[in-house]
């Protein structure tokens, strides 16, 4: 885990089902060594706490490792803006955000307002890299 601090909304959903998302799981697996998934959020967020414990059951059943999971915990000012660490660098506006990393360089990036969940979302942006670069 990140020396930035923990997100409990990130606790794996016990109730998740795996089995319901066997593809985006594979997905995930297949890349869990290479990646590094940043997670901006905040407990205090209702977006964060209705998406953010059915990612990190689906970061688990894909068995990424935790040291490749970075916790960013993020604040709101009261104009809106949100504060906490590396916002200003990777450009968080709104939480939850996910970027997904490899060797350093962004591969994927979710944010807030997705139609799908975020693993669904991630999974398929992964996958469309994955097919550029064969």
């Amino acid at each position: 885990m990140s020396e930035s601090g923990t997100l409990e909304t990130l606790e794996p959903n016990p109730v998740w089902v795996e089995d319901a998302y066997d593809d985006t799981v594979d997905a995930l697996r297949k890349q869990k060594d290479e990646l590094e998934y940043h997670v901006w959020g905040g407990d205090w967020c209702k977006d964060c706490r209705a998406q953010l414990p059915d990612f990190g059951a689906a970061l688990k059943a894909a068995d990424v490792p935790e040291d490749r999971i970075h916790h960013y915990p993020v604040e709101k000012r009261d104009d809106g803006s949100k504060t906490g660490p590396k916002v200003e660098e990777y450009g968080i506006e709104l939480i939850p955000t996910v970027i997904v990393e490899r060797d350093g360089g962004e591969v994927a990036r979710f944010v807030e307002e997705e139609p799908v969940p975020i693993a669904v979302y991630l999974a398929d942006q992964l996958e469309e890299t994955e097919e550029i670069e064969e």
